[in-house]
Order: structure tokens, then sequence, then C-alpha cells
């Protein structure tokens, strides 16, 4: 009978790692290899390169919640493929570790949370002000919310990718696939003050060390291209100044986005393009999202809905 089918060198080593270091017992090692065996398979089917991102393991997770997986099952998984992360990252085989910041699926549901769309005014407006780090925030926040686009893709803009007069935006997701998107009102003037001289130009150095650095359409306040933890951190510290608190990440803007569109009417397959989503499937999740908020506000204002007295 053939054996288990061997893993990544990574991921093999990891195993092997589990097994002498941490004294790990021969089922639960077979129920770590289980997963990151799915986990790969899922990965191959993508195309993926060799390097994992944050993006790509928060893919995985709603893949496997709409497919009916248990919040427990999924976070099972996830543990596995964090703890490779981790690993790769403590070894040095990664730069980073981008399973850190991946949550577990909340027990009991498997729907994303959005924001309300007063929520993402308020979160929206903790930006005000005419400061250069202002108007960059401002900015950021409209255009994740306005484009539903992943916090990766959109630190990873530049210059050129703002198409101004036709009111698109050009973004590259996974596997180097372009889309381009449309920018609302509110994004558009958001970009505006940040491209005004008061904004971006006075975070810009007066020699730039790189030429993507220069090319950047976010930067830190180094005058550096915007890397995705400092966006994050960006995000956090806006929400909290809103008094969202740990409600708010990058991901949970493109979740509200995607929702209030489903939720105004927008068609799936409309909203499937505009994130970006490979799968119909992802993007069907927030039907459901929709479908619950529909049915309570339903049963709220509705005198027949609930079974009361008829008068």
């Amino acid at each position: 009978m053939p054996g288990p089918a061997a893993l990544d060198r990574g991921a093999e080593e990891y195993l092997t790692w589990l097994a002498v270091e941490r004294g790990r017992s021969r089922n639960t090692l077979a129920a770590y290899r289980r997963d990151l065996a799915r986990w790969e398979a899922w990965r191959a089917g993508r195309g993926a390169g060799p390097d994992i991102s944050t993006d790509e393991i928060e893919a995985f997770r709603d893949e496997l919640r709409n497919a009916g997986a248990t919040p427990a099952s999924v976070a099972r998984m996830l543990s596995s493929v964090r703890g490779l992360t981790r690993f790769l990252s403590v070894e040095g085989y990664a730069a980073g570790d981008p399973g850190a910041e991946v949550k577990n699926p909340p027990l009991g549901h498997r729907l994303p949370k959005a924001l309300t769309e007063e929520e993402v005014v308020r979160l929206i407006e903790a930006a005000a002000g005419d400061e250069p780090v202002d108007r960059r925030d401002r900015a950021l926040l409209e255009l994740l919310y306005g484009t539903g686009a992943r916090i990766s893709e959109v630190v990873g803009l530049s210059l050129g990718d703002v198409v101004a007069a036709d009111g698109l935006l050009r973004v590259v997701g996974k596997g180097d696939k372009e889309r381009l998107v449309p920018l609302g009102s509110m994004a558009r003037a958001a970009l505006d003050d940040w491209l005004a001289p008061a904004g971006r130009a006075a975070m810009a150095p007066e020699r730039w060390a790189r030429r993507d650095d220069a090319d950047a359409l976010f930067l830190n306040r180094r005058g550096r291209r915007l890397g995705r933890q400092s966006a994050w951190d960006a995000v956090h510290a806006r929400a909290v100044a809103a008094g969202l608190g740990e409600r708010v990440s990058p991901h949970v803007l493109r979740h509200s986005c995607a929702t209030h569109l489903l939720a105004r009417g927008a068609d799936i397959r409309v909203v499937q393009e505009l994130l970006g989503h490979a799968s119909i499937a992802t993007t069907q999740l927030y039907t459901k999202v929709t479908a619950d908020h529909l049915r309570r506000a339903y049963e709220n204002a509705h005198p027949r809905a609930t079974g009361g007295d008829p008068g």
C-alpha cells in the first residue's frame, strides 16, 4: 500500500520538526499532513507561486467555509497552515509570517462580518484633516472600501495605475491578473486630495531611494512605498479613533464593499469581477449575509412576519 504523498520541502521539514522537537504523536502528524496536503493541492489548483500571502490563506479559509466545512474543521486546517508559515519564517525560509494576521472563523456561523454603512462613514471621517498622513489614510480607506481591493493590491498600486480620465483603477491581483475597477466620486475626491501638493508631494523625499518608491501611489512617513503592515496599522489606528476598535481590518472593508453592493442590488457576477474572485463560490458567501439582513429587516418591520396578533 503506498504511503502518504510527499509535501513540499518546507512542509516536510516542518512535520519533522513537530515530531522531533515537539514530540507530536503519529496521529497528530498524520492529521497535519492531511491538512497541509489539502492546502498544497488548493494552491496548486490556483497556480500559486512559491511565496505564500496572507490574502491567499484568507481565501483558503473562505472557500473551506463556503464548501460547508465546520468552523472547528476550518480552525484546525488554519492552525496547520499557520504553524507552517510561522516555522518557515523562524527558520529563514520566508521573509515574514503571512499567517500571523489570519483569524479563525467565528464559532457558530460561517459568515464574514461587515460594517454598517454608518460605521464606514465614521471610520473614514476619523481620517479627516489636511495633514499629509490624513490625506493618505483617507484615500487609503476610500479605495479599500470603494473598490473592495485587497490590501496587498492597494499598496502595490503605482501612480500610472490611476486612470483618472476614465475614472478607473488598474489593479493587479493574484496570479498577476489585471483588472480595471471603477473609482467612485468619494474615492476620486480623496485621491485628488492625496495627490495634491499638500499630500503625497509633502511626504516625498528630496531624493528617491528606489524607483519603485518614486512610482508608488501610497508612501510612508519616510518617503518609501507604503508596506502592507504599515497600511494595516493605519487602518487599525483610524478604527480605534472611530470607536470601532478590533472590528476593523482591511479585509473587513473588502467584506463590507461586497456586502453593501449586493444589498443594494448589484449583480453577483459584477461583484465577482470587481473583487477579483476566481470562483463565484467565494462571492456567494455575501449573498447569505444580505439574505440574513433582509430576513431580519422583514421580521422587524412586517406586521405579519412573526405570528403576532392579526388584530
